[in-house]
């Protein structure tokens, strides 16, 4: 496997650098934008932080900001690339793109490529499937001052996932936080609400309230490394892989 790091000079960037030398794979290109200083600097082995599309590459790990993404995509399809998408807070016009470009190159888009997260993704739309509304659902997340999108992708896609266990639209039945008299919780309702703060990697609850118990699930990252080894298992999976718009429940094997 050839593979490129979109963005490397960024956190993830740097941890999918590391994480990629420690696993030994065959990184050929990192990327930035045209105007980072550290354009024409060496990364290592040899590697220089480019400006232009890596098309020595036979796949592409992408982290950077969605504004980035439609473009991106671009590129890869007309190169044909395997494509790992880890970038939060995509618009519709752009999460329409990464469904497109899916029909000509294989894509792994994630909102969390932690393997514990994808573990606790299908604990929660089991446990949303057999607990009843009378379990109140109230997801929370906390991340790094920096984060830029909130709710993170990743508590969406538990609301999702608990969505789907109680078999009805996300849209319909989510709260983003509160404030002033909203009056009493609607039955049935997914509350979500983010906190941003110090240098927290990303904690996520997803807590299941009954007037006789509660059910609390949980995941806290400590190192970037969970998310960047993720990431490398599923660009290590889509090779030889059909075009397809796949998730890590595919390279975990949860969903065939």
């Amino acid at each position: 496997m050839k593979l490129a790091i979109l963005g490397g000079a960024g956190r993830m960037g740097q941890m999918l650098l590391e994480s990629a030398k420690a696993m030994g794979l065959n990184v050929v290109a990192v990327t930035e934008q045209p105007t980072h200083p550290l354009i024409g600097k060496p990364v290592s082995n040899g590697l220089f932080y480019q400006a232009t599309w890596p098309k020595e590459a036979d796949t592409v790990i992408d982290f950077t900001f969605h504004t980035c993404i439609t473009e991106n995509l671009a590129n890869a399809v007309k190169y044909r690339q395997a494509y790992v998408l880890g970038t939060t807070g995509l618009n519709e016009a752009e999460l329409t793109a990464v469904e497109e470009a899916s029909k000509q190159i294989p894509i792994c888009f994630a909102p969390n490529f932690s393997l514990g997260i994808n573990l606790l993704l299908e604990l929660v739309q089991r446990a949303a499937s057999v607990l009843d509304t009378s379990y109140d659902i109230e997801i929370t997340e906390m991340h790094h001052r920096h984060k830029k999108d909130a709710p993170s992708g990743t508590a969406l896609g538990l609301a999702q996932a608990a969505a789907a266990g109680r078999q009805v639209v996300l849209d319909e039945v989510a709260c983003y936080g509160r404030h002033g008299i909203v009056g009493e919780r609607p039955v049935g309702e997914i509350g979500l609400h983010a906190l941003r703060g110090g240098s927290v990697v990303g904690d996520h609850t997803v807590l299941f309230a009954a007037d006789e118990e509660r059910v609390e699930l949980t995941h806290k990252a400590s190192s970037r490394v969970a998310f960047a080894k993720g990431a490398l298992k599923a660009a290590l999976w889509l090779q030889g892989r059909a075009p397809g718009h796949y998730t890590m429940r595919h390279v975990l094997g949860f969903a065939e």
